[in-house]
């Protein structure tokens, strides 16, 4: 990720001053100092789930806007809040920063308002990843059960689990895959007897992720307190009329 974060950047005109990394032999620092900080406006943080709130730390203790781009960590979010909130800076994060997943988050947010409206439709999911990926279900497909349970009022609840039982007429099943190199396919199903309307998102490769990341650090660059892509999205949409 952090190859094509440079690439991205590049590719946006977007300066990057300090490329922090314990292990890459091309990394300008091993580790968060002052020096790495001193001429950064955004941090963007890609790192393993156990590293991610010392890594919100030290963009608070360097009063550094930040792009979290790692899941993992939000059961600690009050916490983190008020970190934030009493350091002044500001974050956005999101459980994917890819502009087309987020683009995907809207289209599944309208499109279950409408189908909750005709009960003939039932409504599945999927999700799938290479075989190195180490959570399950993904931290999408944990975004899209809650857009799901949000707009969906015949709906009340998620099993990710195998069913040896009948599903019961309140909850989604929402399965995922592993294996392969798949770098990452989502879906949503609403099913009637009669047809099947299937939105899907699948990427190519993980550069969407990256271009998304640069896009939020620009965005959060002037902003104070702790934001979601959907807040990025939003005023996108808002400002092109939509």
């Amino acid at each position: 990720m952090g190859q094509m974060l440079l690439k991205s950047a590049r590719e946006r005109q977007v300066e990057v001053v300090s490329i922090v990394d314990p292990f890459h032999p091309e990394a300008t620092h091993k580790e968060i100092c002052g020096e790495a900080m001193d001429q950064a406006d955004v941090l963007i943080a890609f790192t393993q789930p156990d590293a991610a709130i010392k890594n919100i730390q030290d963009a608070c203790l360097w009063k550094k806007n930040l792009v979290m781009a790692t899941t993992g960590w939000t059961d600690q979010m009050e916490a983190v809040k008020d970190m934030v909130e009493k350091n002044a800076i500001g974050m956005v994060y999101s459980s994917n920063f890819s502009i087309g997943v987020n683009i995907f988050f809207k289209l599944i947010e309208k499109s279950a308002r409408i189908i909750d409206a005709f009960s003939d439709y039932d409504i599945l999911a999927f999700e799938a990843h290479h075989n190195k990926k180490r959570d399950s279900p993904s931290g999408t497909a944990k975004t899209m059960q809650d857009i799901l349970l949000k707009e969906l009022k015949r709906k009340n609840s998620i099993c990710e689990d195998k069913l040896d039982r009948k599903i019961a007429p309140d909850e989604i099943h929402f399965a995922s895959l592993r294996g392969g190199h798949i770098p990452g396919t989502h879906a949503v199903c609403y099913d009637s007897p009669f047809d099947t309307i299937e939105l899907k998102h699948t990427a190519r490769t993980r550069e969407g992720f990256a271009s998304g990341s640069i896009l939020a650090a620009e965005w959060i660059k002037d902003k104070k307190g702790l934001f979601t892509e959907k807040d990025m999205m939003d005023q996108i949409l808002s400002s092109a009329g939509i």
